[in-house]
């Protein structure tokens, strides 16, 4: 198992921020390598909520459910994939007139994907940081990635 801290500060409403990252159709638009994501709950957005993501050229794709809805200041997430399991959470705080938002996930390699277990933690950690800091750029540069 793997552990994966991380933050990012944005230039951006805490509720903005929150809002967008707890619609997962919303992160096609700021994370290249997912491709579509369809909602498999009915709205409104909240604990209990399941999306179907599609990654990659590859097409794998991954069910995530809201485990905890605190908005605007807690999203906990479990996301299951046919090579691993992500639980966590996002945490997002105010400071001056930045949003900060953490995340903090726990993930468990599956199968063959085992055998990586000692580089899941650091790809894990950039492939992070390069998701939220699209987010970043999204809501700093356009002002909102909401696409629903």
């Amino acid at each position: 198992m793997a552990h994966v801290t991380g933050h990012v500060r944005i230039a951006a409403p805490l509720e903005q921020v929150f809002d967008t990252v707890a619609d997962s159709r919303n992160e096609p638009s700021f994370n290249p390598t997912m491709t579509e994501v369809e909602l498999l709950t009915q709205a409104p957005i909240g604990l209990g909520t399941r999306f179907l993501a599609h990654m990659g050229k590859a097409d794998m794709q991954m069910v995530i459910e809201i485990s905890e809805f605190e908005r605007p200041h807690r999203l906990g997430s479990l996301t299951t994939s046919s090579t691993m399991e992500t639980s966590g959470a996002l945490t997002l705080t105010v400071e001056g007139d930045e949003t900060v938002m953490c995340w903090d996930w726990q993930v468990r390699p599956k199968g063959w994907f085992r055998l990586l277990g000692p580089l899941v933690g650091p790809l894990g950690g950039r492939m992070e940081r390069r998701i939220w800091t699209g987010l970043k750029h999204k809501l700093e540069n356009d002002g909102d990635a909401r696409t629903s």
